[in-house]
C-alpha cells in the first residue's frame, strides 16, 4: 500500500535519515504516480541531502500534479534557492502566496530569497564581521539543522527561523540571540561542537572566534543559504490517529487510579474508552479484565482475556502481554470451578501462559490448580460405604490366598477412603506374603500415623522388620506398641522372638552369610553410623577390647549401656555375658579403621 510506503517515508525523514525517506517515498510514487504529496515529500529529503536539481524535478512534477496547492510553490523555491537562482525562488514563493496569502512558511521562504537577492548584487560585506556569521552563510545551513534531533524541532518555531534570517541578512546581529540557549545548541551543530546546557561551559573550549576553523564548503553556485525544509505533510487520518492514542493513555491512567481506589465502575468505563479510541495497544483489555476479576465477573473476565490475547497475536504484541492475558484467564477459570474436571482448561491455560513467558507467579498459579484439582478428585472419589465393600472383597480374597486381587480392592477401598488404618494394615499383610517388604512397611507405618494405638499396626510393621533381619528395629517396634496394648499376645510373641534371635546372634548361633546380611544392613542404618562415629562410643569399644576394667564403669551409663545394645541387637557386637562383649572379627578392626 502506497500509505504504508508513505508512513515509513516520513518517519525516515522525521529521523534524519533522508536516503531511507527517498527510497520509502519512491516506493509509494510506484503505487500511486498522480499522489502529489509524495513527490512533495520526496523533494524535501532531496533538498536535505543538498541534491537540489533532483529536488527541482520533484517540486515541479508537485505542482504540474496540483497547481493548486501552495506547498508546492514553497518546494519549488527551495530547490531554486538551493541551486543559486534566488530571482526563480523569489517568483515560485510569490506565486505560493498568492494561492495562499496566510502561509507562513512561503512568507519565511520569500523573505530569504530577497535577501540572497539582494547579497548576490549587493556589495562585499564589511571586513568587521562576525566570525561566527560566516557559519550561518553556507547553503548546508538548513540540512545541517533538519538533520540534527536537537534543531530539528526549533524549525517548527517561527521565532527561531526570524531569528537565523536575521542573522543571515546581518551576521553581526549573533551578538543578540547569544543568550538565546537555542542559538548556542545552533553554533554548536555547525561546529561540530557537543553543547552543554545553557548554564555550563561548552565540552570543547575556544577562547577566540578566529580560531575555530570550519569544514571547507565545497563550492556551489551561490552561497544563498538554504531554505529551510517544511514539515511532511501528515494526512488527517493519522493526525487524529495520534491523538486518540494520547487520549486514550489518559484514559488509562484515569482508570488505573480508579482501581487502585477500587472504584470499579469508574475503571471499567475509563479503560472500555481507551479500548474505542485505540485498538493497537492491548493493555487496556488485560486491564479490564483484571477489574472484572477483582469484582468477581469472572465469564467478563475471560471474554476480555480471550479478546486480548486475539487482538495481540494479530498486533505482534509482547509476548509478556500475552501471558499476562493468558495467566488473567487461567486465575478466573479457577474461580469458577466447582469440580476436579473444571481445572482442566485452567490448567491448560496456565501452561499456554507458561510457553509465552515463564513467570514464577504463572508458575506458582498452575501448581496450585494441579494441587487444587488433585484435592478434588480425592473429595469427589471419597465413599466410606464403598470403601468398606472393597475392603471386604479384599479380606475375602486374603483367605483364598489370592494376594494379587486381594492388593488391588484394598487400594481401590483407600482411593474411597484413604483415612481407614485397617485397610492398610490389610494391604500391608499382603505385601509380607508376595514378598513386597518395602511396600509393606510404608502401609503398616502410614497404619501406625493415622492411628497410633491400633495394634495391628505394630504387629505388621514388627513382622516386616523380623522378615528383613532388622531384629533390633523390630523389638523396638513390638516394645512400643506394648506400651498401648500391654497384654496384647501378638506384640508379647514378637519381642520373644526377637530376644531370641539376638541371642542366637550372641552366641554365634547363626551362619557366617546371615550374619554378614545382618551387619551390611546394620552398617546402612544412620542410628548405628551415628553411634560408631561417635568419639565416645569409640573409646568404648577400644576399652572392651583392651581394658575390661573400664569398660565395667562405662556400662554403669544408661545412654552408653542403651547403645551397646543397640549396637548388639544390630549383630555388631556379641555379648556372652554380662560383663564381658566380644568383637565379632574382622568386622571391628573394619569399624574402627573406617571410623576412627
Amino acid at each position: 500500500m502506497s500509505e504504508d510506503a508513505k508512513a515509513k517515508g516520513n518517519a525516515a525523514f522525521a529521523a534524519g535519515r533522508f536516503e531511507d525517506a527517498i527510497r520509502h517515498f519512491s516506493e509509494a510514487i510506484d503505487l500511486a504516480p498522480t499522489n502529489h504529496v509524495l513527490y512533495s515529500n520526496r523533494s524535501a529529503a532531496y533538498a536535505s541531502l543538498q541534491r537540489y536539481d533532483v529536488a527541482l524535478a520533484d517540486a515541479r512534477k508537485t505542482v504540474e500534479l496540483n497547481p493548486g496547492w501552495a506547498k508546492g510553490y514553497s518546494r519549488l523555491g527551495a530547490a531554486h534557492l538551493g541551486l543559486g537562482d534566488a530571482d526563480q525562488a523569489v517568483a515560485a514563493y510569490e506565486k505560493g502566496l498568492e494561492i495562499d496569502p496566510a502561509n507562513e512558511a512561503l512568507k519565511a521562504g520569500l523573505a530569504d530569497a530577497r535577501a540572497a537577492a539582494t547579497r548576490s548584487r549587493g556589495p562585499i560585506p564589511p571586513q568587521g564581521a562576525s566570525p561566527f556569521g560566516k557559519i550561518f552563510q553556507g547553503p548546508e545551513l538548513w540540512a545541517k539543522l533538519t538533520a540534527d534531533p536537537t534543531t530539528r524541532g526549533y524549525l517548527q518555531q517561527l521565532d527561531f527561523i526570524k531569528m537565523i534570517q536575521d542573522i543571515q541578512k546581518n551576521p553581526n546581529n549573533i551578538n543578540m540571540y547569544l543568550s538565546d540557549p537555542r542559538m548556542m545548541q545552533v553554533i554548536g551543530v555547525l561546529l561540530n561542537v557537543k553543547m552543554r546546557a545553557p548554564t555550563d561551559e561548552m565540552e570543547r573550549e575556544f577562547t577566540e572566534p578566529e580560531q575555530v576553523k570550519p569544514q571547507p564548503e565545497p563550492v556551489k553556485k551561490a552561497s544563498e543559504p538554504e531554505p529551510v525544509p517544511e514539515p511532511l505533510e501528515v494526512p488527517e487520518e493519522e493526525k487524529e490517529s495520534r491523538e486518540n492514542k494520547a487520549e486514550a493513555q489518559k484514559k488509562k491512567v484515569a482508570g488505573n487510579a480508579a482501581y487502585k481506589k477500587k472504584d470499579f465502575e469508574t475503571a471499567i468505563q475509563h479503560y472500555t474508552r481507551a479500548m474505542e479510541l485505540d485498538d493497537q495497544d492491548i493493555s487496556y483489555i488485560t486491564n479490564r479484565a483484571a477489574v472484572y476479576l477483582e469484582m468477581g465477573k469472572f465469564e467478563e473476565c475471560i471474554k476480555d482475556c480471550d479478546k486480548a490475547v486475539e487482538r495481540g497475536r494479530e498486533l505482534h504484541s509482547d509476548f509478556k502481554m500475552i501471558a499476562k492475558a493468558l495467566t488473567r484467564k487461567g486465575t478466573a477459570l479457577v474461580k469458577l470451578a466447582k469440580f476436579s474436571k473444571d481445572y482442566d482448561t485452567a490448567i491448560e491455560t496456565f501452561q499456554k501462559a507458561l510457553t509465552e513467558h515463564r513467570n514464577p507467579d504463572t508458575l506458582k498459579k498452575l501448581n496450585d490448580a494441579e494441587r487444587a484439582k488433585k484435592e478434588l478428585e480425592q473429595q469427589e472419589y471419597f465413599d466410606p460405604k464403598i470403601a468398606d465393600e472393597e475392603r471386604e472383597k479384599g479380606n475375602e480374597l486374603f483367605k483364598q490366598q489370592k494376594y494379587p486381587e486381594a492388593v488391588k480392592h484394598y487400594t481401590e477401598a483407600l482411593r474411597r477412603n484413604p483415612n481407614d488404618p485397617k485397610v492398610y494394615s490389610n494391604r500391608a499383610a499382603c505385601y509380607t506374603k508376595l514378598g513386597a517388604l518395602p511396600e509393606g512397611l510404608k502401609d503398616a507405618e502410614k497404619c501406625i500415623e493415622l492411628d497410633s494405638s491400633f495394634s495391628k499396626g505394630y504387629t505388621r510393621k514388627g513382622a516386616i522388620q523380623f522378615f528383613m533381619k532388622e531384629y533390633d528395629k523390630a523389638l523396638e517396634t513390638y516394645q512400643e506398641g506394648l506400651k498401648h496394648d500391654p497384654n496384647n499376645q501378638e506384640l508379647l510373641d514378637g519381642v520373644r522372638r526377637c530376644v531370641e534371635q539376638i541371642n542366637k546372634t550372641n552366641r554365634g548361633e547363626i551362619s557366617q552369610e546371615e550374619l554378614k546380611e545382618i551387619q551390611a544392613k546394620a552398617m546402612h542404618d544412620p542410628e548405628i553410623q551415628n553411634i560408631l562415629t561417635d568419639p565416645v562410643m569409640r573409646q568404648v569399644l577400644i576399652d572392651f577390647q583392651e581394658n575390661p576394667k573400664a569398660a565395667q564403669e562405662h556400662l554403669k551409663n544408661p545412654q552408653v549401656m542403651h547403645k551397646i545394645q543397640k549396637l548388639v541387637g544390630a549383630g555388631i557386637v556379641q555379648m556372652r555375658l554380662l560383663t564381658v562383649i566380644t568383637y565379632l572379627s574382622p568386622l571391628l578392626s573394619n569399624m574402627l579403621c573406617l571410623y576412627g
